[in-house]
């Protein structure tokens, strides 16, 4: 018995040992890490609940705790946001604001938002939050170049109406607005932007009509700042026109028909492609 009792024993000493054995390594491995700035570190600092939805909801910066951390007095207050509702914000498909910010009654005269009942667009303004600079002039062309809408990150050309597409106008039937936007590259239109042939494209009709601000006319577009309406000279584009520019989305109505964006009123519609229509080229985007 009592050998059976010492053989239990000496199997548990080894056992034992080779457990220590085993976890001494991932103690080493472990120790090798970084570990991270002290709760007290300014460097442990984090953005509040708060603060992370309003970067979500309106693109308003914030900035973490600057100095040390210090045992608060009281407890924390409500951030007035819940965690799920920071989730709903961070959703990837994500729908931008139009722009539009006024309020309108039946005969189109301007009222507070307060008397129209709420619900309106101008009321609620929902959607994507425009960063505070709309449009950012890359200044890599001779005279033209190309410009960054910083709120879908797509890339367009910087004139709007380049003279050499189909016709002296800047216009061009849908197959040859496809062509030209395609064959597009460093080079050509003035462009010093390393592109080459098929970086560019016509873009399909959403990419096309998030250009649009529909708090203006003539054109539905905003300044470079997303502040006010597009004026030439002032601004990231030049030469916009108060006319169709093509798409690359085909009508599934008529599929010899194909969508353009009005940039007069900023409406949508479908026209026959062998109509000759303004063409805008865009590059980049997912």
């Amino acid at each position: 018995m009592r050998n059976v009792r010492y053989k239990i024993f000496s199997l548990y000493l080894i056992l034992l040992f080779s457990l220590m054995l085993a976890i001494a390594p991932m103690r080493a491995i472990a120790g090798d890490l970084e570990s991270p700035a002290a709760p007290t570190d300014p460097n442990s600092a984090m953005y509040p609940l708060e603060d992370v939805y309003n970067r979500l909801n309106d693109n308003t910066t914030a900035t973490k705790r600057s100095g040390a951390f210090t045992e608060p007095s009281a407890g924390p207050a409500s951030t007035g946001h819940t965690l799920d509702q920071v989730y709903e914000l961070a959703l990837p498909t994500k729908v931008e604001k139009t722009g539009q910010t006024k309020c309108y009654n039946e005969s189109g005269i301007v009222i507070s938002c307060d008397e129209s009942g709420h619900g309106q667009d101008g009321d609620l303004q929902k959607g994507v939050a425009w960063p505070s600079l709309r449009f950012t002039d890359n200044g890599d062309g001779d005279g033209d170049g190309t410009v960054t809408d910083n709120l879908t990150g797509l890339i367009w050309l910087k004139n709007a109406n380049y003279k050499n597409t189909d016709g002296e106008f800047g216009t061009a039937t849908w197959a040859n607005a496809l062509s030209f936007c395609n064959d597009l590259a460093h080079g050509m239109c003035g462009l010093t932007d390393g592109s080459s042939a098929g970086d560019w494209r016509l873009p399909n009709v959403k990419e096309l009509q998030s250009l649009i601000d529909f708090a203006y006319s003539r054109p539905a577009l905003s300044n470079a700042a997303g502040t006010a309406r597009w004026v030439e000279g002032g601004d990231a584009f030049s030469d916009v026109q108060l006319n169709n520019y093509w798409s690359s989305t085909a009508s599934a109505t008529n599929t010899s028909n194909a969508w353009y964006v009005n940039l007069y009123y900023g409406n949508v519609g479908y026209y026959n492609k062998t109509s000759n229509y303004y063409v805008w080229p865009v590059r980049g985007g997912q």
